[in-house]
């Protein structure tokens, strides 16, 4: 009985094994082929351009907050009341070149002149009367020296006639004891003719000192007042008319205005290109210490733009590259300067640069050879499509050198003189059919925005 039933389950099976296999066949015979499409067959009616180099202007942009190229911090190098304060020394006022800012009161330094200018005529009078007295002196030397030639002659006569007895040997002695006076007196005078120039010398210290001590006191009084130097903002007034400064305090403090300075954040990828293109050939065997003996600082067009306002421009030009990199940011440092930021003032669509404003500083420089750019948009994901052998779309893989301005500078996977197709089909699938339409208006078009040409 079981024996049975063990071969019924197993016809069973096989059974349906059959039929499920009767039942796959029947229908893979009679499924419906795919619906032919005529469209596909169709060629895609797409944009393309010519892959040409062109040439190419390198950009970069930076931020920064503007300063002054030149501050003065007036300090009180002499102590003094503030006996005038001109009427418009107040925070924001602008004041041109040669104006009296602050006067301190001049008296005590007046009277310090004054009186070395006495000491100096007294020194003077001395020194007239050093020369009156060497110049006397001298004279009476002569004259005594004459007396002294008299008087040894006059002993060498009564030498003589001692031998012969006609004079006393008393009479010699007198004689020689003039003689001896006289030459004392003529050693006398030597001596002091010889220390004469010792009193010179410290006459003329004395008048040294005095010299020195009138140059600080007309220093003294120079520094009392306070006149600009250059056309100048005033920023910050720390004293007050009648008020009496010490020495050493702050007095004012103000910015000129002939020129301004931007230290822009440039990013380094950004700073490398532009660098590039205005780097100088180094044909020297030692290395150059200065930056700008490697770099072509006139070559980069800058310019200066408010932050928020595009229209608000001012030219720049580029004065040196700051040591080291931007602690927060790890970017270049690229100081600008921009002349008469005053000038171009019209208020109110047009500030003046003052300081501490937020500017984008633009860079601009032409690339010493010519690249192949294409449009940014044609790039999809490392791949651009291009028109092959019998107008069949291919896909290529390229390298970006780098994006700027809508555009896409290749480094390699394109040739000159292959057409690249613009625009984006899905799916685009190679070696499908393309009827392609040259653009030589996008063209021309990428060439200008290469070289930075509003559009």
């Amino acid at each position: 009985m079981a024996l049975r039933q063990f071969g019924n389950r197993k016809a069973l099976a096989l059974v349906g094994l059959i039929g499920g296999v009767l039942l796959i066949a029947l229908l893979v015979f009679l499924r419906e082929g795919p619906a032919h499409n005529e469209t596909s067959s169709q060629p895609l009616h797409l944009t393309v351009i010519e892959v040409q180099p062109m040439p190419f202007k390198l950009t970069a942009r930076g931020f920064g907050i503007t300063r002054p190229v030149q501050t003065w911090q007036a300090v009180a190098n002499v102590a003094g009341r503030v006996v005038h304060r001109h009427p418009e020394l107040n925070s924001g006022t602008l004041l041109p070149a040669g104006t009296l800012l602050l006067a301190l009161d001049p008296g005590r330094y007046q009277l310090a002149i004054a009186e070395t200018e006495a000491e100096l005529a007294s020194l003077a009078a001395e020194q007239a009367k050093l020369a009156a007295e060497a110049q006397n002196t001298r004279h009476l030397i002569q004259l005594e020296r004459e007396r002294l030639a008299l008087s040894e002659g006059e002993l060498s006569r009564i030498e003589r006639l001692l031998k012969t007895g006609a004079v006393s040997r008393s009479r010699l002695d007198e004689q020689l004891r003039a003689t001896l006076s006289q030459r004392q007196l003529v050693q006398s005078l030597d001596n002091q003719l010889s220390l004469l120039p010792s009193r010179q010398q410290y006459l003329d210290a004395q008048i040294q000192r005095a010299n020195t001590r009138m140059e600080q006191g007309q220093q003294d009084l120079q520094d009392t007042r306070f006149i600009a130097p250059y056309d100048l903002r005033v920023r910050a007034v720390e004293v007050e008319e009648h008020q009496y400064a010490g020495l050493g305090q702050p007095l004012f403090l103000a910015d000129g205005i002939e020129q301004a300075e931007i230290e822009a954040q440039v990013p380094l990828t950004m700073l490398r290109r532009l660098m590039s293109a205005v780097s100088k050939p180094d044909n020297s065997q030692e290395p150059a210490l200065d930056i700008t003996e490697k770099f072509e600082f006139l070559a980069i067009q800058s310019e200066v733009q408010l932050t928020g306002f595009p229209a608000v421009r001012w030219p720049a030009t580029v004065s040196r590259v700051a040591s080291g990199l931007d602690p927060g940011t790890r970017s270049g440092r690229v100081v600008v300067t921009v002349d008469q930021p005053y000038s171009l003032v019209q208020l109110p669509e047009r500030p003046a640069l003052q300081r501490d404003m937020h500017v984008q500083v633009n860079f601009a420089a032409d690339s010493p050879t010519s690249m192949l750019a294409v449009p940014s948009s044609a790039l999809h994901q490392g791949e651009v499509y291009i028109l092959g052998e019998d107008n069949l779309l291919q896909r290529r893989p390229v390298e970006v050198a780098f994006e700027q301005n809508g555009l896409a500078v290749i480094e390699s996977g394109l040739a000159a003189g292959e057409l690249l197709i613009t625009d984006d089909p899905v799916p685009a699938i190679t070696g499908m059919k393309v009827e392609p339409h040259r653009n030589e208006d996008l063209e021309k078009h990428l060439q200008r925005r290469a070289l930075g040409i509003a559009q």
